[in-house]
């Protein structure tokens, strides 16, 4: 496919250094792997995102986990949500093909974020955040909730949680197994060593790979270290306030998840006044893209208006 012609046309301007989307036509027959890479100028920064799905109803805006640029995301999970959702997914600040420094806080995540999505001119949108991703997302909540419908929350939890020294220490091994068996980390964090966690790997690493041209830039060392810092600083924090998100909140994780204990889920759901909780089975850190089927028409039954 000619990626001139692929996805949509969009026409940036600026506005006190902040880029404003004029037009924007997604078309639903594009899918993630064919999907142009656009930009936009927020703040003197510019920050690199892809858009498809139906160009109606209120956006949904993908926030992705540690060391993740957009390449990252399972298509599976993508290209069933924009079937029927806007989707908007993008690199934040220092991340991929965005410019600037990763910030060491998600407060500061969470701002940027907050800036991208007004600067594309959206009044409203619905948030789903995975891992790191779910830190951000909460954040965004908090601090702009007039700007936020509906949250999914995926394989993350809440601020304050704590096990974050368990966290770096299972993070430390699967990349040393990785180091040793010439892997991704990702089959060791993200699914279970059992026989359908490697099916699930297999099929979420072959998903990856379905976009082969104008793929994102590969993830920095500054990057990697600032997201980590931001990651510690979060575990050590004072709990977040959660009852003052009001807004419906779907929650997931496997209930195997080595980086993100289910129980951290389940907490954050109860302590959410408007949540659902759906912990899948036989699954890990990336419970929702090895069960992308039963997750995205939940995704969108929660999502419809």
């Amino acid at each position: 496919m000619d990626n001139k012609n692929a996805g949509f046309t969009l026409e940036t301007g600026a506005n006190s250094g902040a880029g404003q989307a004029k037009t924007a036509r997604p078309i639903t027959h594009v899918t993630w792997k064919d999907v142009q890479t656009r930009t936009i100028a927020v703040g003197g920064v510019t920050f690199a995102y892809r858009e498809l799905g139906p160009n109606s109803g209120v956006p949904v805006i993908f926030l992705h986990h540690l060391m993740a640029v957009l390449d990252d995301w399972d298509p599976r999970v993508i290209d069933g949500i924009a079937t029927q959702r806007r989707v908007i997914a993008f690199d934040n600040r220092g991340v991929g093909a965005t410019g600037g420094s990763v910030p060491t806080t998600i407060e500061e995540m969470g701002r940027d974020a907050i800036a991208f999505i007004r600067a594309l001119g959206l009044k409203q949108v619905d948030l789903l955040g995975f891992s790191l991703g779910g830190g951000v997302a909460q954040m965004v909540a908090l601090q702009a909730p007039d700007l936020v419908r509906r949250v999914i929350l995926a394989g993350t939890g809440p601020r304050g949680g704590g096990g974050i020294e368990e966290v770096t220490k299972v993070a430390v091994i699967a990349y040393l197994k990785a180091a040793l068996t010439l892997s991704d980390a990702r089959n060791f964090l993200f699914f279970p060593r059992t026989p359908g966690g490697k099916r699930a790997a297999k099929d979420y690493f072959a998903g990856l790979k379905e976009r082969t041209t104008n793929r994102d830039r590969p993830i920095s060392l500054q990057a990697r270290r600032a997201q980590l810092k931001a990651i510690i600083n979060a575990g050590k924090s004072a709990p977040d306030d959660l009852s003052v998100i009001t807004q419906p909140v779907f929650v997931a994780n496997g209930d195997r998840d080595l980086m993100v204990a289910s129980h951290l889920s389940a907490d954050m759901a109860r302590r959410l006044p408007n949540s659902r909780l759906t912990i899948y089975p036989d699954s890990g850190h990336g419970g929702v893209f090895q069960h992308h089927r039963e997750f995205v028409p939940a995704v969108l039954d929660f999502l419809a208006d």
